[in-house]
């Protein structure tokens, strides 16, 4: 099993960033719904910093499944499959990246405009990408709230693809191959 893809198969690099960043997002989609449900606290704060931390270790991840995606192409969709399948697929896929570079860029520019240094791991601060302003702020967790439910909402359309889907899709992202 090689670790790029082929034209019928899911190499080791795209398996792997996949089920990684899957588990990632799911994670995040719990743990960020908990965060906006308690009191920020002084003995709540370190949380977070851990929930900014992992969204820009996935945006990250995600910049490098793009750069992978393009380098190394992902094998053909399988046959058998209606037009309309695929192209849910194709549409649901597309949202999927876009949603999950846009979610951390989302909750980064609202914690930057809040005037809170972006701090990856408590250790490298980030640099600011928005004006200090109570608009900005407002905004961008609005628009970051809004789009971590779309992005939930994707999550669930795949996986319920993935799993009604009976042509060996889902076996090649588990194993490589149908």
């Amino acid at each position: 099993m090689g670790v790029t893809n082929s034209a019928t198969r899911f190499g080791l690099a795209t398996r792997a960033l996949h089920w990684l960043m899957a588990a990632g997002i799911i994670a995040m989609l719990g743990f960020g719904t908990y965060l906006g449900r308690i009191e920020p606290s002084l003995s709540t704060i370190w949380m977070y910093g851990a929930h900014k931390s992992v969204g820009l270790v996935l945006l990250g991840l995600a910049v490098a499944r793009v750069g992978w995606h393009l380098a190394s192409p992902p094998p053909h969709p399988l046959g058998g499959v209606p037009a309309w399948q695929t192209a849910l697929a194709r549409a649901t896929h597309r949202g999927l990246y876009l949603l999950i570079v846009a979610v951390p860029l989302s909750g980064w520019i609202g914690s930057a405009a809040s005037g809170i240094d972006v701090v990856l791991f408590d250790r490298w601060t980030l640099p600011r990408i928005a004006p200090l302003s109570e608009a900005w702020t407002d905004g961008a967790f609005l628009v970051h709230g809004v789009l971590t439910k779309l992005l939930a909402a994707l999550v669930v359309l795949h996986i319920a693809g993935a799993l009604k889907r009976r042509d060996g899709t889902l076996r090649r992202m588990l194993r490589g191959a149908a």
